[in-house]
């Protein structure tokens, strides 16, 4: 008789060649529309980004809202102010956490206002059920249902099943060469597999300044109700 119990989890076998890197930050606010500033900020100090198509950078947020405290929302005169927990995150290939670190005790100036990067954890993808991508490029002529369409195709191309997708907050990036129209989406019900393998491909262009990227959320339901 051949009896084998040891655990077949798929968790065991999921790609682990791509990964987050958070970074303390010292930094009291930021522009609110940050993303062309820190983009071009970080690429500075590390120029072999171009490189790396899985390589994405991740705009720093605060708080949405809480305790009577509200986002700003006019990325024209608003500014975000940042607590001490914020963190700025990498998307990066294994390969490159060696040169990530010369990241570390730089002072980035972004758009006039002074980031200082502190020291950097390792944060592996984890194989959360639903992902969320607060900005994914998107056509400003097409309504929600045609966004979703195309998500639910761009998936199905990288062989992920779809079965709950949601679309969220629409936000313009403003840029030199012309504002990109962005809208968030979330993608429920997947599997552990997938969900790694979403969050290391991403969806649509615009990875270096913070599109496409998928963060892990805890549960579709509160967003639900807040569309609703």
């Amino acid at each position: 008789m051949f009896w084998d119990e040891s655990p077949q989890d798929d968790e065991l076998q999921l790609p682990d060649d791509v990964v987050d890197v958070s970074y303390r930050i010292d930094c009291r606010c930021l522009p609110l529309d940050h993303a062309h500033a820190l983009t071009a900020a970080v690429r500075e100090a590390l120029p072999w980004l171009e490189d790396e198509d899985l390589a994405g950078i991740h705009l720093i947020h605060g708080a949405e809202s809480g305790n009577g405290w509200y986002r700003p929302q006019d990325p024209e005169h608003d500014v975000l102010h940042l607590s001490r927990r914020a963190r700025f995150r990498l998307r990066l290939p294994r390969q490159r956490l060696d040169e990530a670190d010369a990241l570390v005790g730089r002072r980035l100036d972004v758009d006039g206002y002074e980031l200082g990067i502190g020291e950097a954890r390792v944060m592996p993808l984890a194989p959360q059920p639903a992902l969320l991508a607060r900005y994914v490029v998107a056509d400003a002529d097409e309504d929600e249902a045609r966004f979703l369409q195309a998500a639910a195709d761009a998936l199905r191309a990288m062989d992920i099943p779809v079965t709950k997708l949601l679309c969220g907050r629409s936000h313009v990036l403003r840029m030199p060469e012309g504002d990109i129209f962005t809208r968030s989406l979330m993608v429920a019900d997947l599997e552990p597999h997938d969900s790694v393998m979403l969050q290391r491909a991403g969806i649509g262009p615009g990875r270096l300044m913070g599109c496409g990227l998928f963060i892990g959320h805890k549960d579709i339901a509160p967003v639900q109700a807040r569309q609703e």
